[in-house]
């Protein structure tokens, strides 16, 4: 419950931030007659859901396991990972598509408006409310263990890069001249190209979990040999595992001396498991299967 409370706060802080950056881009793009500004407002809007998404997400995947969910509801926190990377790529699509129609339309000679001065003050604020919101989203994330605050972190690092490039592009616009002004419609497709990319690894983290993906093979050698490391255990194997939210779930299988007891085999299983849930948490799914030797 502590960790859903810390969670909450993590995503409301970052909420009310989106907030204000939403209204005061959105106004500086319109009054600013900036292209790039009201696709960085836009991309602050995707924010702004996808906090919602977290807040709605998490508080389902914190419930205990019922008749229906024998693993519990942590795969929900994952699917809100993966919601949020769909919805930006929903953004970097629009962003890029605006961006190109500006361009066609400089191309062909028409007249660019240059943008303004506020435009330009709303991004670089922009950038740095957006990185501290990134670097104490991603310190919450790495304590609490969990894919939704990460995935909403990078997020965060995603709007503040995208804002960094449309202060270059708006700047160049302002200062360059007349000429100069499709930079801002060029830095406004830059930043969705950029987001593309965050937004096809948040995807490939939550498809592959959601579609049961193996942990990686450097954490499964670790549990083999944590496995192997109590005594009178040999050749741990068919070792199976994947991610259920922020847990994991591991299944394999132990030889021990084929003379051995059921008890004291039944006892090096478990000793086995309360190794493996030391090392990787108390809600890790464990089953260890015995075979003699």
């Amino acid at each position: 419950m502590e960790r859903n409370k810390e969670i909450y706060k993590v995503t409301i802080v970052g909420a009310v931030v989106n907030t204000v950056l939403l209204l005061f881009k959105f106004v500086a793009g319109i009054v600013g007659h900036s292209a790039a500004m009201v696709a960085d407002a836009v991309h602050s809007l995707s924010d702004f859901v996808t906090d919602v998404i977290v807040l709605v997400f998490v508080r389902i995947s914190s419930k205990p396991k019922d008749k229906s969910h024998d693993y519990g509801h942590g795969k929900y926190e994952t699917l809100a990972m993966t919601i949020i990377g769909l919805a930006l790529f929903a953004v970097s699509i629009g962003i890029i598509y605006n961006g190109v129609v500006k361009i066609t339309a400089w191309w062909n000679g028409h007249h660019l408006e240059s943008p303004g001065m506020l435009a330009l003050w709303a991004a670089l604020l922009s950038v740095v409310m957006k990185e501290a919101v990134f670097r104490y989203s991603m310190v919450k994330a790495r304590q609490l263990n969990s894919q939704a605050v990460k995935a909403n972190a990078w997020h965060h690092r995603s709007d503040a890069l995208s804002s960094i490039g449309t202060s270059v592009g708006i700047g160049s616009a302002i200062f360059l001249g007349e000429k100069w002004t499709v930079l801002d419609p060029v830095a406004s497709v830059i930043v969705g190209v950029f987001i593309v990319k965050v937004s096809f690894q948040l995807l490939r983290n939550g498809i592959g979990d959601l579609m049961e993906q193996s942990l990686p093979d450097e954490l499964e050698a670790e549990m083999l040999q944590i496995a192997g490391s109590v005594s009178g255990v040999t050749q741990p194997h068919d070792l199976r595992t994947r991610r259920i939210g922020n847990h994991y779930a591991i299944e394999l299988h132990i030889l021990v001396d084929g003379d051995m007891s059921l008890r004291e085999a039944h006892d090096k299983a478990s000793e086995v498991e309360e190794l493996l849930r030391h090392h990787y948490g108390t809600d890790t799914h464990v089953v260890v299967h015995v075979e003699p030797i």
